[in-house]
Order: structure tokens, then C-alpha cells, then sequence
């Protein structure tokens, strides 16, 4: 049984996804506006959380970015009738999970919805990761070089966790798609080179060494001789 809140202002819809969740033997939580849907997701515990991108009061984009500052990590589905590469790699970039376009099949959100709840947790143990001056905090969402905290966005921290779990090892684009962003495609976008940049340009700040090096015609690697 997930715990599941589902934030849609569409009567129609929310109760259609509402009622096949609760047949499903999941424990539904609702909300009918963009309010709501933030108290609820930063004051509940949830397995996952079903986002309508045109709430009322305060829209799904902003609900997902902030819910994300703030370091909660619940998967996100979001729901939009905007189908456009773009709108869905707007949605990816600010931390949803996945993206469903209107109208969809009940029988694919749950599917979908299955695959999010599936996705390993991290391991408790290993709550922090530490490389040269690098230390980057699971539990807190924090980053420091040398003790100095760098401020990342929630896709650039998750970059970062990436490349320093797998430090010494080339991780490719491919890879980074997946494991980041969970596309299981190629966008056809620089995404992945773009935010790589800016992870650069955050960590380096007064610094001398990059320890993100670029490996021509694979990926990145990160040094683990920083």
C-alpha cells in the first residue's frame, strides 16, 4: 500500500484517480488547490505525490521547486496537458520525477507510479559522502568544500551525489540521464552539459582545482585526488 497525495483541482480527474488508487488498496490524501498542496507536502509523509501543473493559488512548478529547496524528496509525478519537449524538461529540470501527459490511461499512471515507489532509498549508513575538501550531506541537503557551503539546486545536488559515488569511474551521459533526470531517452537537449556547468561554477568558486573532468566521447569522472 503507497501513501499517496493527489493535488488536482479538476473534479473530474482528481476522482477518477482518486477512486482506482483506493480500489488499488493505496491511502489516498487530496487536495483541490496549490495551497493546499504545499502544507500537505511539506508537513506529511508520503510515498508519492501526483501534481496537477495548473493549480490555482500557487501553480505546480512552484509547489515542486519549493517542496525541493526545502529538501523533501517524495517522488513527484506531475499531471499537464502541456505535451511540448520543453514543458517536460521545464518539469524534469525543477525536480519532478516523471511527467504525464493529459489524457492519460489509468492503467499507465499506475505503472508509472509503481516504478517511482520501487527506486531504491539510500542507505541510511551512508548519510554523508566525503572526497579531498568535498563533503556532501544526504540527510541535511548540504554541500561544503573546505568548509565553505555551496548553495545547489536540488538536480545539481543530485549531479554532484552521482559523480562523487562513483568517483574514479566515467559516468556517461547515458547514465546521467537515467540516474538524474530518470529519462530512459536522449531529450535531444544539453541538459546534462548545462548543468554540469553550473555544478562547475559553484564548486570552483575560489578554488583552484576542478575536480569534475570531462572525458571526451564519454562523460565525466569525478577525481578522486581532488
Amino acid at each position: 500500500m503507497l501513501k499517496v497525495l493527489v493535488a488536482e483541482d479538476d473534479a473530474e480527474t482528481r476522482d477518477y484517480v482518486e477512486r482506482g488508487l483506493r480500489e488499488l488498496g493505496h491511502a489516498v490524501t487530496d487536495a483541490h488547490d496549490g495551497r493546499d498542496a504545499l502544507f500537505l507536502a511539506t508537513s506529511e509523509a508520503f510515498d508519492a505525490i501526483i501534481l496537477d501543473r495548473m493549480l490555482p493559488g500557487i501553480d505546480g512548478m512552484t509547489i515542486l521547486r519549493t517542496i525541493r529547496g526545502a529538501g523533501v524528496t517524495t517522488p513527484v509525478m506531475m499531471l499537464t496537458a502541456l505535451a511540448r519537449v520543453e514543458d517536460r524538461v521545464e518539469g524534469l529540470e525543477a525536480g519532478a520525477d516523471d511527467y504525464l501527459v493529459k489524457p492519460f490511461a489509468f492503467t499507465e499512471l499506475t505503472a508509472r507510479l509503481n516504478a517511482l515507489s520501487r527506486r531504491p532509498a539510500a542507505v541510511a549508513a551512508e548519510t554523508s559522502l566525503r572526497i579531498g575538501d568535498i563533503e556532501l550531506n544526504r540527510l541535511k541537503r548540504e554541500v561544503r568544500r573546505s568548509g565553505q557551503r555551496i548553495e545547489l539546486q536540488p538536480r545539481e545536488f543530485q549531479l554532484l551525489e552521482e559523480l562523487m559515488v562513483n568517483a574514479g569511474r566515467v559516468v556517461t551521459r547515458t547514465m546521467l540521464l537515467e540516474r538524474v533526470w530518470d529519462f530512459h531517452f536522449d531529450p535531444k537537449t544539453n541538459i546534462v552539459e548545462t548543468h554540469v556547468s553550473r555544478l562547475r561554477t559553484k564548486l570552483n568558486a575560489g578554488f583552484g582545482h576542478d575536480p569534475i573532468q570531462t572525458v571526451r566521447g564519454s562523460g565525466y569522472l569525478f577525481d578522486a585526488d581532488v
